[in-house]
């Protein structure tokens, strides 16, 4: 409010669209056969505020989405919802790192220096995940030209191997890192395997491949982590894509185990320029990696014609704590532009008229360029007390099935209200 921002309450009941998650709908009775749907997000409506004049905008909003559930993710949650007319993606980031750093100083008592920035492709090479917990070190190292050509088939077989360093944890028993190749083979990781070096407290460097590769080939590795004595490096192979997320996984469970995620430390980061999309192999076309309005970096408007793939996103994340906390982008303002995405994700003209003409046509009166922030509220006011679980943090919160045990929701509805809406369930089939 004191940065100009008029607070706007936008609908409840909308319309359905295809992208994104599934949507909560709601029958019409007095438009048999019709249905609402809850809001993912205000996206469009915000949009049209801008167009409509109003320069600033911001709301504290439910939100909801039919999707499967974590323990960071509801099917209703609250979203502080931010939109600014005539801006880059600059002014954004500078306007909300603000309104962050206030609420870090007012909650932990200390001042924050500027939000550190890096690249989706750094984040993903460095971390193996878009959202990364820079609390603790454990930097991937790739290792392609040291450990390939030994005779040792699986690293020569694959696309990509790389590893992570964790100091000080050499004296860890046999019983102790096969518990951890254990836990990465788990179906929810999906690994095959793992190798270990250990750089040992007497100068030793030593593994569970000696008998591929020497003391001298081993300490050339141990060399490239910077690892030391007392360290023990893991690494893993395979995918490249796949390999970046088990080991991600792993690095984020030794920072658990070894107590480096502490809950009064936080590490806010923003991450830039993400894919526009991202390439879908069932259904055999582009998805956008945030939502269909996201516009593309102005230098990359060349590839929507011979590379789609390759086209970077004007889109942000600020990130808290291995957590994102908020996401937004500067939209396309122009209707060329736009249509030209809804093509690239496969819309029909009909479908994208359909869908959303009424964005379209209010592009016609000249749109500012404009773009936008929401935090994920329940999920920043949960990292901020120091956990992650936001079903703490929300009164009557659904559990895993979507249920509010409380009372008893979802339900079944009277057939009275069912013929009201002239609808007809056919539980059997």
């Amino acid at each position: 409010s004191d940065n100009g921002f008029f607070e706007v309450e936008t609908p409840v009941l909308i319309k359905s669209t295809p992208e994104g998650a599934r949507d909560f709908v709601v029958p019409s009775r007095m438009n048999p056969g019709q249905f609402y749907a809850l809001p993912q997000s205000p996206q469009t409506f915000k949009q049209l505020l801008m167009v409509g004049g109003m320069d600033r905008y911001f709301q504290i909003v439910k939100c909801f989405r039919d999707e499967d559930l974590r323990a960071d993710r509801q099917p209703e949650f609250t979203q502080i919802d931010c939109e600014m007319a005539f801006v880059e993606q600059e002014d954004i980031m500078n306007v909300l790192e603000g309104m962050t750093k206030t609420l870090l100083k007012d909650i932990t008592g200390q001042d924050f220096q500027d939000f550190p920035r890096m690249t989706f492709a750094d984040a993903m090479q460095k971390y193996g995940n878009d959202k990364p917990d820079i609390r603790f070190g454990m930097e991937f190292v790739e290792l392609n030209e040291l450990v390939k050509g030994k005779d040792f088939k699986i690293f020569d077989d694959s696309e990509l191997v790389v590893g992570i360093n964790v100091e000080g944890i050499a004296d860890y028993t046999r019983k102790q890192i096969d518990e951890l190749i254990d836990w990465v083979k788990r179906p929810q990781i999906g690994a095959t395997g793992m190798v270990w070096i250990k750089f040992q407290n007497d100068g030793v460097v030593t593994s569970s491949v000696n008998k591929f590769y020497s003391e001298e080939d081993l300490k050339k590795i141990a060399e490239k982590f910077g690892a030391k004595a007392g360290d023990l490096m893991f690494l893993m192979s395979g995918n490249a894509d796949k390999v970046r997320t088990q080991l991600s996984a792993l690095r984020m469970e030794l920072g658990n185990r070894l107590g480096l995620r502490k809950g009064n430390e936080f590490a806010p980061l923003w991450v830039v320029d993400f894919p526009l999309l991202e390439f879908d192999e069932e259904s055999g076309r582009y998805h956008a990696m945030h939502h269909p309005f996201t516009s593309p970096k102005t230098e990359d408007f060349h590839l929507l014609e011979t590379d789609p793939g390759k086209a970077r996103a004007n889109a942000y994340d600020l990130v808290l704590n291995g957590n994102e906390i908020g996401g937004g982008s500067i939209r396309i303002f122009d209707k060329d532009l736009q249509s030209k995405m809804f093509d690239l994700l496969g819309f029909s003209k009909e479908e994208a008229e359909a869908q959303f003409g009424f964005l379209m046509n209010a592009f016609k009166y000249g749109a500012p360029p404009h773009g936008g922030l929401a935090f994920g509220f329940d999920r920043l006011v949960a990292i901020l007390d120091g956990n992650e679980v936001i079903r703490d943090y929300i009164a009557f919160p659904k559990n895993n099935s979507g249920r509010d045990v409380m009372i008893d929701a979802p339900a079944p509805i009277h057939q009275e209200q069912l013929t009201e809406l002239e609808l007809k369930l056919d539980l059997k089939s």
